[in-house]
């Protein structure tokens, strides 16, 4: 069966890096086209580990709730798990969706690729 909202989310992402010259957006779309098991599944300990206060994350997969984060960040993800936005939410950060996150950020500036 095929995933027709992913299939959308990597035709915008791919669209979106030929219209602002931004090679993450097209690194994104590369890592989301892969099977489903070579996609990225991060802990929010990892990404609390890479990253700062106020900073912007992509991630091209899953965010799971695992571990704690203290500081404000961004998040761009395919998929978040429940527990993984409320924390995020819940230290003073943000969670979009994929195609909200590229549309805030088009040039991706300051963005971090988190695989």
């Amino acid at each position: 069966m095929t995933n027709t909202e992913l299939l959308d989310i990597i035709r915008f992402l791919k669209t979106t890096a030929r219209k602002n010259n931004a090679e993450i957006w097209e690194t994104a779309a590369e890592h989301l086209s892969r099977p489903r098991r070579a996609r990225a599944i991060l802990n929010l300990n990892h990404v609390a580990r890479l990253t700062n206060a106020d900073s912007l994350v992509l991630i091209p997969g899953k965010l799971l709730g695992s571990g704690e984060i203290k500081h404000a960040v961004k998040i761009g993800a395919f998929q978040y798990s429940t527990s993984a936005r409320a924390k995020v939410e819940r230290a003073g950060g943000e969670c979009m969706a994929l195609k909200d996150f590229v549309a805030r950020y088009p040039k991706g500036s300051n963005v971090r690729l988190v695989k």
